[in-house]
């Protein structure tokens, strides 16, 4: 073979694999970068094992305490009910595996992007260890996401600042405000229901589970309306506050006024005590079994306390 000829399949080859080389680099490069963006701060495993969420936000300290699968928020020594769903969604920032590139490995860029030692603080505790103690820091340019590191690193991601909102908003997005907690499958219906009590001021009406349908006494209903009658009760048992107040304000307040009492198939009993509306409509109201005091706003009241002929079938 002429030598011309083996010189230029010899030069076509160092091409070829020079080619192949630069490629794969490529994807290689493509493939490590891509997994480098994909991050998980808490293993979701874990996620069983938290019983305490330590929140700093900056300007006020408070913590979500779990007790035998329920929350509640704690605050200068107040304890609420909080809302079980809102928490999941909330650790489901860190535990859900999403892009959180990595924007600096040097401890020099923290205070530039609000990252200092005393910067918003959030600490998940399992029962005997921290799972997870993260410092968030300023929001980027476009101001969607913020910076994030882990306490005692110098590895700084960026990830969604929504986070934020669940954190700086006002405590009571944490509450749980239902008057009548959940069942253990989540959620309560008539269904549930055998008997209900309302009296309002000296006026009186006994809705009472018969099978399928529902009668009325102690009112003038001559054609009761089963779906309305059935809708009535399910907002009862789905009926929510807007906040918690401190008692030492309703320290005058009668709750006397209105009474609900709501008797459950399964035997327990429910009395909901309301004062009479203020000069805004709202009322407060006392659940049984509960220390708390529920700020009830003025269409929740006119929902909860209906008068009779408005069950009367059309």
């Amino acid at each position: 073979m002429p030598y011309k000829k083996k010189l230029i399949i010899l030069l076509s080859l160092i091409v070829a694999m020079a080619v192949i080389y630069i490629l794969s680099s490529v994807f290689n490069y493509d493939r490590s970068n891509a997994r480098s963006l994909l991050y998980t701060w808490l293993d979701p495993k874990s996620a069983v094992r938290i019983s305490r969420i330590a929140v700093d936000n900056g300007y006020e300290k408070y913590e979500l305490v779990k007790r035998n699968e329920k929350w509640f928020l704690n605050f200068y020594g107040r304890e609420f009910p909080a809302k079980k769903l809102r928490i999941e969604d909330f650790l489901s920032f860190f535990t859900a595996r999403a892009s959180w590139p990595v924007r600096s490995e040097s401890a020099s860029s923290h205070e530039r992007l609000g990252l200092g030692e005393d910067s918003p603080r959030i600490t998940i505790y399992g029962e005997y260890s921290v799972l997870l103690d993260v410092l968030l820091g300023y929001h980027d340019t476009m101001g969607n996401d913020m910076y994030f590191r882990k306490v005692g690193l110098n590895e700084v991601r960026s990830g969604d600042g929504s986070i934020w909102a669940y954190i700086a908003g006002n405590l009571s997005g944490w509450y749980n405000l239902r008057l009548f907690p959940e069942s253990a499958d989540g959620g309560l219906n008539s269904s549930n229901v055998q008997r209900v009590t309302v009296y309002n001021e000296n006026k009186m009406q006994i809705f009472t589970r018969r099978s399928r349908t529902w009668d009325i006494t102690e009112a003038a209903v001559v054609n009761p309306d089963i779906s309305e009658i059935e809708s009535y009760i399910n907002f009862i048992v789905n009926a929510e506050g807007d906040d918690f107040i401190d008692p030492e304000f309703t320290a005058e307040a009668d709750f006397n006024h209105s009474r609900i009492i709501v008797e459950f198939g399964s035997g327990a009993i429910t009395e909901i005590n309301m004062s009479d509306p203020d000069e805004a409509g709202k009322r407060y109201a006392k659940v049984s079994g509960s220390g708390l005091i529920y700020v009830i706003p003025l269409w929740v009241s006119l929902r909860l306390i209906r008068d009779a002929s408005s069950f009367e079938m059309l």
